[in-house]
């Protein structure tokens, strides 16, 4: 299995720290940012990763990372020229993923404790044609993508509605999600947002549509370290994370 590890958008809730370096490379503890989810990839057994990022920053990225030795794994680099939206940016790894072969995409801000693999060796009993998204409880739901669930006691996951106003249900879709490559097919059918970028909720409300979308949940601790508060938060969380 390969992972895609996305690194790119604009970070404007961190400004102005992201005026001159990429958020994904600003340092949580004693390490930038980007460490951690090559970490949690490598610690599931994934070592086959694809960077994708910006044109502005794929020098420091791979000034800092190399081809990924020094981390134990093999690191492939794409570069989405604008900043089009977290599907524009994964339908970049068309190429790098097989035909037949599942796969993991990480937010590069998305910071969390539990280990991957439990969920990776889920998904890869589920059919061919599933997508898998991994859910965090949270205290402020409406900051994100929130799973609405069928009320028939089923625990299906109906649909996700982004940052809704009146959240139903107190869980967050984490930046976690595992497909196989008919994602890109899916992708190939959405249109750009009203901010002019192709949204990863739209691509996952669509196989909720098709009744193919399934869901885990972490047990630990987890953060979008977007902002302020959450990246100092993150620094506590994650000091001890990498030796």
């Amino acid at each position: 299995m390969k992972g895609v590890l996305l690194a790119g958008g604009n970070g404007t809730r961190l400004l102005p720290l992201t005026k001159y370096m990429n958020k994904h490379l600003l340092p949580v503890g004693k390490y930038p940012m980007i460490a951690y989810g090559i970490h949690k990839l490598q610690q599931a057994g994934i070592d086959d990763i694809l960077l994708i990022t910006g044109s502005k920053s794929v020098g420091l990225y791979a000034e800092y990372l190399e081809n990924g030795r020094n981390f134990g794994v093999n690191l492939t680099y794409r570069v989405q020229e604008q900043a089009g939206g977290i599907a524009e940016a994964l339908e970049l790894a068309k190429g790098f993923i097989p035909p037949d072969e599942k796969f993991v995409v990480l937010l590069g801000d998305n910071l969390f404790q539990d280990d991957l693999k439990p969920f990776i060796q889920c998904y890869t009993q589920q059919p061919p044609g599933t997508a898998m998204v991994l859910l965090s409880p949270t205290d402020n739901p409406h900051r994100y993508g929130v799973p609405v669930f069928a009320e028939d006691g089923s625990g299906k996951l109906l649909f996700i509605e982004e940052k809704p106003v009146n959240p139903r249900s107190r869980h967050a879709v984490t930046g976690i999600y595992m497909y196989d490559h008919s994602v890109f097919e899916i992708i190939s059918r959405i249109s750009p947002s009203d901010r002019g970028e192709l949204e990863i909720t739209d691509v996952n409300n669509l196989y909720a549509a098709a009744g193919t979308l399934v869901y885990d949940i972490l047990q630990q601790w987890w953060c979008d370290a977007g902002t302020f508060e959450s990246l100092q938060e993150a620094a506590v969380h994650m000091k001890d994370a990498l030796p």
